[in-house]
């Protein structure tokens, strides 16, 4: 009985809940980051305006400009963005002598959802920032307030200008 008491002992020992282990974890942490950023899915388009000057009287005929629009598309990710316009005068090459035009002014106001940005070919540089937040869908684009520098005839050309908009997420890139 004594060989089977120290056999049985050991067996015993193993069975014994006071001394079996405990369950242990380990943990795998996962991170990433998207960037902060804007994009355009319909980057350009184009106002085409026509004749620009009146037959009667060969000025600035202000309703070839005034109202005329064009939709871009795009979408910022993030909350802090920002959209700005800039404007260039429509000019053409030919010099305008004393009575006559060869530059039409006009202001551009983009909008998107109910935020708004727009600048005045009057003025350099871009008008201020608007910001946009997160967006996805049309930014619709709007020329108005059309003028000559003196009212004048228009000088006989091809004109060109445009309108930029910018999107900026402002956010620093991750580290």
């Amino acid at each position: 009985m004594r060989k089977l008491m120290i056999i049985a002992a050991p067996i015993a020992l193993l069975a014994s809940p006071a001394l079996a282990q405990t369950a242990v974890t380990g943990t795998v942490d996962i991170n990433g980051s998207v960037a902060g950023r804007c994009m355009f899915t319909v980057p350009n388009k184009t106002i085409s305006l026509g004749e620009l000057s009146l037959a009667s009287n060969g000025k600035l005929d202000v309703s070839k400009v005034n109202g005329r629009n064009e939709t871009l598309e795009g979408w910022c990710n993030n909350t802090a963005a920002t959209m700005t316009v800039t404007t260039t005068q429509l000019t053409t090459a030919t010099a305008a002598p004393t009575g006559f035009d060869n530059r039409v002014d006009y202001t551009a106001t983009a909008v998107t959802g109910s935020v708004s940005a727009n600048d005045s070919s009057l003025t350099a540089g871009a008008g201020s920032a608007s910001t946009v937040g997160l967006f996805s869908g049309n930014i619709v684009v709007t020329l108005s307030s059309a003028s000559s520098p003196s009212n004048g005839l228009m000088v006989a050309g091809a004109y060109s200008g445009n309108v930029v908009v910018t999107l900026t997420p402002t956010v620093a890139p991750p580290t």
